[in-house]
């Protein structure tokens, strides 16, 4: 099978006449084309220029191919993009695009999917102070990106809005445009995330100039990365505003063919970000070894020592409750930070005093005395079953409870619609007696148990796909959900390696338990 062929473009700016008529060219001369993915701004600069936006949007002009973008700002994209997530049809964890209308896809926050064979990973809006609802990325998908980093597999394309800082670095200078020679420019949080997914291609926009940067070699990493910058649609200097690639998917090649480097191949200019000493208070990244701590990056130099602006968390180990990197973390592993974690206090809150989220942030901004972060737990207490049915989310008698999620209740269990949905048709398996895990419940809730999972899995089955159902047990646990997360059947087979394969790099174990009534994995540190 010939490999997809994919057409990239820089900023739009709203110039759809212009972009589709090139487009549509293109395809004529040198298709057919798979998909177009545009970077940079999307929407136009002016609002006399929607009316030509809206031909398209509202289906009177027709979009030739496959369309993506990543640049959800501009006039009108609130509008827009706000009507496009309303839709039904946009609703659950959509990470290959919304739909905004007919072969035009919004990818949305960040995140990975598969085109045509190719995987690629994204990341939306541009970096801002004020968090906004449109055109600016959160640390939640700078988050979600470090974690399909750790993911096996290599990523093919990576967009970005923002040109990385520092790709200028080891280039042929001759090459680079003069508006962009100082290497200073850019995103560094793009830069910090292309080091860590090493995608083979980097798309990038809004520096209004076109730069083919030569291939660079990555760190622990045999394949190159070739980086792209587009300039805009109808820019005046007739720059090259789109840019065509046929790659094979890395997902098909052998190690010799992805460990080929051209003759003009460079070192990574993201070495330098590394290695750098800090300079006029500037922060000094930790090595590459580092990376996925990044997050919560300090100096080492004023971790070891000890001062107090440099003392942050370490996120794995408040989250999870071990590090891999044990006594060679830079980061702080604090017992009281994980406890207050368990008790539902938002990370950012405890790592930095404040949280960009804001009331937007799910989780408490405030530490939780021992007890009142959850419901009371003491048995035989009508005053504390009260309490605790009326503040617990799970509770069926609660006012939180939301009931709108809930497919069907049971005797002892009913089923529901995950709130924050991993995946589309994420469901949740709940005690309707206020249990903080399944194990706890009474011997003849099993078999209602198995009928509510029997039922899931036949459900999944008629759509080609297979369930995985997990429980997180913890002692500060309130009240228990069973998750039910559906995966393509495809990929069930190679499910427990890479649960195994994901625990393994968080420094944990699953372990099989065996019982009469059933199979499962435990965590074991």
């Amino acid at each position: 099978m010939a490999p997809p062929k994919i057409l990239f473009c820089g900023d739009v700016f709203g110039r759809l006449n212009q972009l589709f008529k090139r487009v549509s060219s293109v395809n004529k001369s040198a298709g057919p084309f798979d998909a177009l993915l545009c970077v940079g701004q999307f929407f136009p600069d002016f609002p006399d220029q929607l009316e030509e936006f809206n031909e398209y949007i509202e289906d009177r002009s027709k979009i030739p191919i496959p369309t993506y973008f990543i640049g959800d700002y501009g006039v009108g994209a609130p509008k827009t993009l706000s009507a496009a997530s309303k839709d039904p049809m946009n609703q659950g964890f959509k990470m290959d695009g919304l739909k905004v209308c007919e072969n035009l896809y919004w990818l949305r926050g960040s995140g990975k999917f598969t085109l045509h064979g190719l995987s690629v990973a994204y990341l939306s809006g541009r970096q801002s102070a004020s968090a906004q609802q449109f055109g600016t990325y959160s640390q939640d998908d700078v988050d979600s990106l470090r974690a399909l980093a750790e993911e096996p597999g290599l990523v093919d394309i990576f967009l970005t809005n923002e040109w990385p800082s520092g790709i200028t670095n080891r280039a042929t200078a001759s090459d680079v445009p003069s508006v962009i020679l100082d290497s200073s420019g850019g995103d560094s949080t793009v830069s910090e995330l292309v080091a860590e997914i090493k995608p083979r291609y980097h798309i990038a926009g809004t520096m209004g100039v076109f730069y083919a940067r030569e291939p660079y070699i990555n760190v622990d990493a045999v394949h190159v990365t070739r980086f792209f910058g587009l300039a805009p649609v109808g820019n005046k200097d007739k720059q090259k505003f789109m840019h065509a690639i046929s790659p094979t998917p890395a997902s098909t090649m052998s190690t010799s063919e992805l460990c080929t480097k051209p003759q003009n191949a460079t070192l990574s200019p993201y070495i330098v970000v590394d290695k750098a000493s800090p300079t006029d208070g500037a922060t000094k990244r930790p090595d590459d070894s580092d990376s996925q701590y990044w997050r919560y990056d300090v100096s080492r130099k004023r971790q070891k020592h000890g001062d107090s602006d440099g003392d942050k968390l370490c996120f794995k180990y408040v989250s999870s409750g071990s590090c891999p990197r044990g006594e060679k973390c830079h980061f702080r592993h604090d017992a009281d930070a994980r406890e207050q974690s368990l008790r539902g206090v938002c990370f950012d809150f405890l790592n930095k005093g404040q949280c960009e989220r804001g009331p937007d942030c799910n989780f408490k901004h405030s530490f939780q005395e021992d007890g009142e972060g959850f419901p009371s737990r003491r048995s035989g207490s009508a005053t504390g079953s009260s309490n605790r049915s009326k503040e617990c989310w799970f509770c069926l008698s609660s006012p939180s409870v939301e009931s709108h999620l809930i497919t069907t209740i049971g005797e002892h269990y009913y089923c529901a619609l995950a709130k924050g949905p991993l995946v589309q048709d994420h469901m949740l398996i709940v005690p309707v007696e206020h249990s903080p895990n399944t194990f706890s419940l009474p011997s003849e809730c099993e078999k209602e148990l198995s009928r509510y999972q029997s039922s899931l899995k036949a459900y999944f089955k008629s759509q080609g796909k297979e369930v995985v159902f997990f429980e997180w047990v913890s002692k500060k646990a309130t009240h228990a959900n069973l998750q039910a997360v559906p995966i393509p059947s495809s990929r069930a087979s190679s499910a427990e390696d890479i649960f195994n394969l994901a625990a393994k790099k968080l420094g944990f174990k699953f372990s099989t338990i065996k019982s009469k009534a059933f199979s499962t994995c435990c965590m074991s540190v």
